[in-house]
């Protein structure tokens, strides 16, 4: 190995979980005092993987549990066919491979593909995660990112300029069963950026700076209010995932207490068999109790652990928060403080959840989602709807926007008074509610303005619900006006263009007489009418086609 190696130190920069704020992960990262270990790594496969080998191993001397993200060039991967020695590292130290995730770094180009990703379904079948590092700002082409399908993403914070392209990134990840990492993050606006488009994970100089040492504590800067969800999908459990300390199902009694009194932060201990598949869950509280007792460590010390453990808890990495607290309904009391296990796809742990995490985030989504409701309809106003449009869009889904509102509103609150105008505006709320099926969104943006963001097949029940009803207000007669644009994937860019195109498809309504609907399409000329009748003005004002079916 080269001189250089004598002096070769590692750094390690935490992997932070945006939403908890806790240390997710730690990524190893070589700091030589002299030299471009990088640069000759980047040229010598044997010597990037022997790098690799060493950073897991200096990490392995600092007695961390957290899992441990280790990188390695493409090229590397491809070249060597497998990381052997590393493997046997990690089973020497007495971690498992799924507790590390192989970072995988650019460049790409003239990188054999096929042989890439035998290599990659070779550590995966080991137990290792797969990373794909440097997204965005690197030459990792679209197609065999589909075909690596990582367990996470790393996009580079740069990215954040170009929100669209995060949110698209976002949702191919749903796609791939990946998490999203944003790192180089170094403000609290790219903070902030990354939440909104979704990124689960980040890192960067903001959170903490790569240090010598492990870093205890990181700095997140706190959440600010966002859109309210659906109450019964609620966030994510992938949002919620914290690092599990892991022993093997053989484990004694004395390896756990050992682990949980030298590791006053961890809750619990889950064992796991050799495929990682939790079979036992060892309660911090409970198990402490049991060996401080009087004999206890005489009785259990040199015994198996799992005897003093319970069956584990386990929820799917596609749960929502909601669903496991229906797992922790489940059961006695003594065990509402336990962790729940998240497993993937394999059943294998990637992590738990704790409830306290869950019941906070959950308070603070029903504190903003009530903020968002309208006090007279209880109906969440537009930030609700407008973010909900854009996640449509970055999905590439066909979508129908929608403005209703009441004619001559003014005239029905002078002539009525203001109180049959409120009961109208509830009234109007509740048929649209009534009407809507579970992927329609109702909002109320104020007065007696409504947002309806639905598939295209849901429109005709929801306008037949609100304009086909004889309303009035004390005793006067009242129409309704609706306005829809029909949004196909590619024709607008966010919500500001879609509701730009809903503007004057509401001005064209608002002049036909009686109950009106008029429908245009973004980025076509002209609209339908399918009810109202038109003025002579709006005949002169507008191209009006046969009304289309379907």
């Amino acid at each position: 190995m080269s001189s250089w190696t004598d002096t070769l130190r590692f750094a390690f920069q935490p992997v932070v979980n945006l939403t908890t704020g806790g240390v997710a992960g730690l990524e190893i990262l070589a700091r030589p005092e002299t030299g471009d270990v990088l640069a000759e790594a980047r040229r010598d496969p044997e010597l990037d993987g022997r790098l690799a080998v060493s950073a897991f191993r200096a990490a392995a001397r600092q007695e961390t549990l957290l899992p441990l993200h280790v990188n390695v060039f493409a090229g590397t991967l491809a070249d060597l066919g497998g990381l052997t020695p590393l493997h046997d590292a990690v089973r020497a130290a007495g971690r498992l491979p799924w507790e590390v995730t192989v970072d995988i770094g650019p460049p790409y180009t003239h990188v054999p593909q096929q042989a890439l990703l035998e290599v990659i379904g070779s550590l995966r079948g080991q137990g290792f995660r797969i990373s794909a590092d440097g997204v965005g700002d690197g030459d990792l082409p679209l197609r065999l990112l589909t075909d690596m399908a990582p367990d996470l993403v790393k996009l580079d914070a740069s990215m954040l300029a170009r929100p669209a392209a995060v949110r698209a990134m976002r949702t191919l990840c749903e796609q791939l069963e990946a998490l999203l990492c944003v790192e180089g993050v170094e403000t609290e606006l790219q903070c902030a950026s990354a939440r909104s488009a979704g990124a689960q994970l980040a890192q960067g100089e903001l959170f903490a700076p790569p240090a010598r040492l492990p870093a205890a504590e990181v700095y997140v800067p706190p959440r600010s209010p966002g859109p309210a969800v659906t109450p019964r999908s609620g966030p994510s459990v992938r949002e919620f995932v914290r690092p599990a300390a892991l022993l093997p199902a053989t484990a004694s009694a004395g390896q756990v207490r050992a682990l949980l009194t030298g590791s006053p932060d961890v809750s619990g201990v889950l064992l796991v068999d050799s495929h990682g598949v939790p079979v036992r869950s060892v309660h911090r509280s409970r198990f402490l109790l049991s060996m401080s007792g009087r004999y206890g460590h005489a009785l259990y010390a040199d015994r198996p652990a799992a005897k003093l453990g319970d069956p584990p808890r386990t929820v799917g990495v596609d749960a929502t928060a909601w669903e496991v607290l229906d797992v922790v309904a489940v059961g006695g009391r003594d065990r509402t403080s336990d962790d729940v296990a998240v497993v993937d796809r394999h059943g294998r742990c990637v992590g738990v959840v704790r409830l306290a995490d869950l019941v906070r985030a959950l308070a603070e989504t029903r504190v903003e989602e009530a903020a968002g409701l309208n006090p007279l309809t209880r109906l969440p106003g537009s930030d609700a709807i407008t973010g909900e449009v854009d996640r449509r869009i970055a999905d590439g889904r066909t979508f129908a926007l929608s403005w209703l509102d009441v004619d001559h509103f003014k005239q029905v609150n002078d002539g009525a008074g203001f109180a049959a105008g409120d009961e109208l505006i509830r009234s109007v709320g509740r048929a649209l509610q009534h009407a809507a099926s579970d992927t329609t969104r109702v909002g109320h943006i104020g007065g007696d303005d409504f947002l309806v963001l639905a598939d295209p097949e849901g429109l005709s029940p929801l306008a037949t619900s609100v304009l086909d009803v004889p309303w009035s207000a004390g005793g006067r007669p009242v129409t309704l006006s609706l306005a829809t644009v029909l949004c196909e994937p590619g024709s607008v860019s966010d919500h500001r263009q879609a509701a730009s195109c809903l503007a004057p498809l509401k001005k064209a309504a608002k002049a036909l007489n009686g109950a009106s609907w008029v429908l245009g399409r973004a980025g076509l000329p002209g609209h339908e009418i399918l009810r109202g009748a038109a003025g002579a003005t709006a005949r002169a004002e507008c191209a009006v086609a046969e009304p289309r079916r379907g």
